[in-house]
């Protein structure tokens, strides 16, 4: 066996090994054994909380088994938070990056751990008794988005992470691109719906920090405060690009009462949550961008959120992925491209 099968065989962290490194870089950290809580798995970067003694953290690092080349980059990912933590604290603090083999078969990084909660398609019983909780969330929702869009990448050092030239058109052709690669079913809109794209690209506004997975679940709110936004998550996609792009696929996310069933499901649901419409208006006031070209940018969200639904199912459909869930995927696919194709009417921000 080669050493990179062997490398893919493993299917746990050593932990021994990893304690023994953190007490070795960070002297405050007391002698006390390490606990450890996996926060998420499967096909993205594995998260886990770690404490010892009193010191927590969060070790971020790659799935197991065989990955493609230059995918999960945490090297990358723990330069980009060491800038921005900077000049936007909401991003976590990394502490330390290690590509020791000896201690882990992949590289990994660990970082500060936030303390607040998450907001997924429930509310914690602290916010539900509070009447202006959806206007609060809202607002903070926007607004930091606003203020990350703000963030001078040049003067913070990040203006390598990117190529923002042409970086909408490369977005909508690599897209695209995924989706046949995926293909499973036809459906007949798909075609027109991906001409359109192609050839109505807009001209895209000066480029900005891009978290490119903007949305409500990866951010976490004070425990007592649901209009303070205290981290931001999951950075390993950001760039230098279109913050349009963000912002759309953020509302896209957003899910308002009574839609077609697309598999997405979001707290937003509930009474006194502001719109789409009203988080958009509240987005250009803020940050003073036109957003006269939004309809564009929602038909691509919905196009994107699709796909990514889409990479799912046909995982499922050759037996890659045996989770039954993604089975049922195919509904929230053809609703997700009819949710593309209401924006592209301009019908959905009626």
């Amino acid at each position: 066996m080669s050493q990179q099968q062997s490398k893919n065989k493993i299917t746990e962290v050593n932990w021994e090994k990893v304690e023994q490194y953190l007490k070795q870089e960070i002297p405050v950290i007391s002698d006390e054994p390490i606990q450890y809580k996996a926060f998420s798995a499967g096909y993205s970067n594995l998260t886990y909380f770690i404490t010892i003694g009193k010191w927590q953290a969060v070790l971020r690092r790659p799935p197991f088994g065989a990955i493609p080349p230059k995918a999960h980059d945490m090297k990358r990912e723990f330069d980009v938070l060491e800038k921005l933590n900077r000049v936007f604290p909401m991003a976590p603090k990394p502490y330390l990056y290690c590509e020791d083999s000896e201690i882990m078969e992949r590289h990994f990084y660990v970082m500060e751990k936030k303390e607040g909660v998450v907001l997924d398609d429930s509310l914690p019983d602290a916010f539900k008794n509070r009447e202006d909780t959806g206007l609060l969330v809202s607002h903070a929702v926007v607004d930091t988005l606003v203020q990350l869009h703000a963030v001078d990448y040049e003067a913070a050092g990040l203006q390598n992470f990117g190529y923002p030239d042409g970086y909408l058109s490369r977005q909508v052709h690599g897209w695209i691109k995924r989706f046949h690669n995926s293909k499973t079913d036809d459906i007949p809109s798909v075609d027109t719906l991906e001409k359109w794209l192609i050839d109505n690209i807009p001209p895209s506004p000066a480029p900005t920090i891009v978290h490119n997975d903007f949305k409500l679940n990866n951010m976490m709110f004070s425990s007592n405060n649901p209009g303070e936004v205290v981290g931001v998550f999951d950075w390993e996609l950001s760039t230098i690009g279109d913050p349009l792009t963000d912002l759309a696929s953020a509302i896209a996310y957003w899910t308002q009462p009574d839609e077609e069933n697309s598999g997405l499901t979001s707290v937003t649901t509930n009474p006194g949550f502001l719109s789409r419409k009203e988080m958009l208006e509240r987005y250009a006031q803020k940050s003073g961008r036109d957003i006269s070209n939004i309809d564009y940018y929602l038909t691509f969200a919905f196009y994107k959120i699709a796909v990514i639904l889409q990479q799912l199912y046909y995982r499922w459909s050759i037996g890659e992925a045996p989770d039954e869930r993604f089975g049922k995927l195919d509904t929230g696919i053809k609703n997700l491209l009819n949710m593309a194709a209401k924006a592209q009417r301009k019908e959905l921000l009626r």
